[in-house]
This record gives C-alpha cells, sequence and structure tokens, in this order.
C-alpha cells in the first residue's frame, strides 16, 4: 500500500493560498484531502434545513469537481472524528495529517484527543495558522501581555504587519501531488439528516466598487454596503490574506473590521471564560429579567420597534443580518428587554449563516457593555434616533415589517426611556454589589 499524508479540511475549505495542503502537498508523500460530517456538531443542530450544512455541501461538491480535473478525490465521512481517523488509518497507510489550527473550545480538544489517537500509531499531526494574518503570541503589548482593548491592539498589529504575513501558499505549483484515485462519494445529506436549505449564498468574490466605499455605506441596511464575506471567511472559502491584501488597498474602515474579527479571535484564544461568562466578570452579577414571552417577540420580530423587528425578520427569513442591525437587535435585548446577552447569542449562533464563535461573544458583549469595549455601560442605542440615521426613509424596515405604518402593527413591547432608565439601575446595583 503506497503511503499518503492527509489533508483535513474545516474552516478551510479551498485548495488555494491554503497553509495546511501547501505544507501537505510539498511533504513528498501524495496528499488525500478529507472532510468530517461531525455528529458531534451536527446532532445539536434543531433545524434540519440548516443553511450552513447545506452550503458545507455545496462547497465540496465545487472542491470535488476541482480535485477530480487533478484525478483526485476528497474522502467525505459522516461520524465523529475519531471513528473518521479510524476508518482512514484503515484504509490508507498514513504517514502525517496536516490541518490548520481552529481556536474554538471544542475544537481545541477535538483535536487534541485526535493528535493523541495518532500518535498511537506513530502518524504524525501537523497545524499551521491559516484563518488569520496573526495569531497567539504575534500581537502581544510589550509586556508579553494581551490586549484587552482594540484601538492599541490594532496599532500594533499594523506595526508588526510586513508582507510575509500576507504572502499566499502558492499551492497551484503542486497540485501533482495530490494521491490519484476514482471519486469517493459523498453521504447525502439525507442520510445525515438533513434537508437541502436556501441556496443563494453570497459571492466569494470582494466587490471592489461596493468596498471603496465601504465607509459610507456600511451603516445603511437597504444599501448594498458591505462585503457579505462572513460565511467565506468563517468557512475559509476564501483566504483572509488575500481579502486582507485588497481591503488594506480598498478602503481602510474595511481593513480595520478584519482586524476586529482577529482581536476577538485573540481575545478568545487567552481569554476563554468569555464563552459562557461575561468578559468583565463583574457583569455575571447583573439581574436580567429574562422574560420568556419577551424574547419570543425579540424572535419573532414583533417588539414593535420596526428596525428591530426589520433586522430579526432579516435574520429568521435568510440567515443574515446587517452589522449595524445586528448591533441595534442585540442593543434592544440586552438594554431594553433586560434578557441576558446569552440567549441573544444562541439565538444568532443558531441562526446566522456566517456564525463564528468569536466574533459572536464579542458583538454580544459589546452590546451589553459586558466585553472588553472600553466604553461604559450606559450606552443604550435608541431604535428611533437609529432609524432617523440610518434607515430615514424606511427602505429596509418597509422590507421586512410592511406593516408597520398601519395600525394592525404591535405595539410597542417597552418605552424607551423607561426601559433605559430600568436598565442603567440594574448595571449599576450590580456594578456596586
Amino acid at each position: 500500500m503506497e503511503k499518503v499524508n492527509l489533508c483535513w479540511l474545516r474552516r478551510d475549505l479551498r485548495l488555494n493560498d491554503q497553509a495546511a495542503l501547501y505544507h501537505a502537498l510539498r511533504a513528498g508523500e501524495p496528499v488525500v484531502p478529507v472532510f468530517v460530517f461531525d455528529t458531534q456538531i451536527l446532532d445539536d443542530l434543531e433545524d434540519k434545513k440548516d443553511r450552513r450544512v447545506t452550503f458545507i455541501y455545496e462547497v465540496l461538491e465545487a472542491l470535488q469537481r476541482q480535485l477530480e480535473g487533478y484525478g483526485a478525490s476528497l474522502d467525505v465521512f459522516y461520524g465523529t472524528p475519531e471513528a473518521a481517523f479510524r476508518y482512514w488509518t484503515g484504509k490508507y497507510e498514513v504517514a502525517a495529517v496536516y490541518t490548520n489550527h481552529d481556536y474554538e473550545p471544542y475544537a481545541k480538544s477535538r483535536d487534541a484527543l485526535i493528535a493523541g489517537q495518532l500518535k498511537v500509531k506513530g502518524i504524525a499531526f501537523h497545524t499551521y495558522k491559516d484563518q488569520v494574518v496573526f495569531d497567539k503570541g504575534e500581537v502581544l503589548k510589550d509586556n508579553g501581555e494581551p490586549y484587552t482593548v482594540f484601538t492599541p491592539y490594532s496599532r500594533k498589529w499594523h506595526d508588526t504587519l510586513t508582507f510575509f504575513y500576507l504572502k499566499p501558499y502558492p499551492c497551484e505549483k503542486y497540485m501533482r501531488g495530490f494521491y490519484q484515485q476514482a471519486p469517493i462519494q459523498f453521504p447525502a445529506l439525507k442520510e445525515m439528516g438533513f434537508l437541502a436549505g436556501e441556496k443563494h449564498f453570497p459571492s466569494h468574490y470582494l466587490q471592489e466598487n461596493v468596498i471603496a466605499h465601504y465607509d459610507q455605506t456600511r451603516d445603511f441596511p437597504a444599501l448594498e454596503g458591505t462585503s457579505r464575506l462572513g460565511v467565506h471567511l468563517r468557512f475559509g472559502t476564501v483566504s483572509i490574506r488575500a481579502v486582507m491584501q485588497q481591503a488594506m488597498q480598498l478602503n481602510s474602515t474595511f481593513a480595520k473590521e478584519l482586524i476586529w474579527r482577529e482581536f476577538y479571535q485573540m481575545i478568545l484564544e487567552y481569554f476563554p471564560h468569555v464563552v459562557g461568562h461575561a468578559f468583565k466578570r463583574e457583569y455575571d452579577k447583573i439581574q436580567w429579567r429574562n422574560n420568556e414571552v419577551e424574547f419570543e417577540r425579540w424572535c419573532n420580530g414583533e417588539t414593535g420597534y420596526p428596525i428591530v423587528d426589520a433586522g430579526m425578520r432579516e435574520l429568521n427569513a435568510t440567515g443574515y443580518m446587517h452589522n449595524r442591525v445586528r448591533m441595534i437587535t442585540a442593543s434592544f435585548l440586552t438594554k431594553h428587554l433586560l434578557i441576558d446577552w446569552r440567549w441573544g447569542e444562541a439565538y444568532f449562533a443558531a441562526k446566522l449563516l456566517d456564525y463564528d464563535l468569536a466574533a459572536n461573544n464579542g458583538g454580544w458583549q459589546w452590546a451589553a457593555g459586558s466585553g472588553c469595549d472600553a466604553a461604559p455601560y450606559f450606552r443604550v442605542f435608541n431604535p428611533t434616533l437609529q432609524t432617523q440615521k440610518f434607515d430615514k426613509d424606511f427602505k429596509y424596515i418597509r422590507k421586512w415589517v410592511p406593516e408597520f405604518e398601519g395600525f394592525g402593527y404591535v405595539k410597542p413591547i417597552v418605552v424607551h426611556e423607561e426601559a433605559r432608565k430600568r436598565a442603567l439601575e440594574a448595571y449599576g446595583k450590580a456594578l456596586r454589589s
């Protein structure tokens, strides 16, 4: 049996400028790209038409077509990662496994388990940086501590950057290094208990005309003013190095948003307690109201605040919500309704096509005031003023809440000024205790 290297694809679903694949192809043995439909993740998904599963499936089919052009095939397994590697190490004579770092708590424990499983068989497990420009230890304070405030982190990020960090991995030079075999059939979505969901996904191409004006258009939800690359960055169908290069040439505001993404990954790495707890521990003392009826109304887009309702309906219908509106809806849940940010975080996690643990957690903690933002907790977005600033002609609202001007529209769930006062009192009490 011929020895092979496995390249385990996860958050890096592409064949170009991909760190682990580059190193695997250069290592000498023929390379088999592999993917696990992980039941430990899939079994937790309640929606059997989950758009993310459909998205991944479509991307894998496209990769398979590319690989067939090189006489190669993906090998896709449905089950646990441990079972997958038992199967693959029985099927192939595996010299080594190559993959890219994943920073989420489940992923880290999974990788440690697989590395141990392979070590028993004498198989090396190599991992590389790929989904961020800088990862652990590369952007630190002068005293070696991690940053906890974005602006100084961003300055150091820029100071550290050289072309070396954005240089692409030229995988295409080594594509003859794939293991030659006939196409291997994937497990069908139906076999995994899923049905094909919506198939209208945003393009993975960076629209330069949009990004050139990003700083002027990004806050207006009725405009096509954002990149819509979130899902592609999440699953690695684009290279962060390529996107960052373009961003830095086109629009510094867009580049800054990509640096926020890295900042939140770094926070998750150094402060893992943010999963389930406030970054600022004292915010865990807040007495949330957690009214389940009000939470349901927020989820369904029935709060009586049109901009909030539009955002939630857009999310429920499409798996996407405009970034400005994400802030408004999150602020409304945590401050106006005094509902625990973790409830909202979990709802977004279930619904967002571009869901990413670090960014979602960072965004929710920012809205709740419990995160690493330097601003004090008494920032409470006024939905009416936000509408006047960012959707004054009601184009976005009319699209998602067509009844908002009629008698049939629900009455506001709270009065803004009263809710704001209640929130400030609850926060103040918790932080004084």
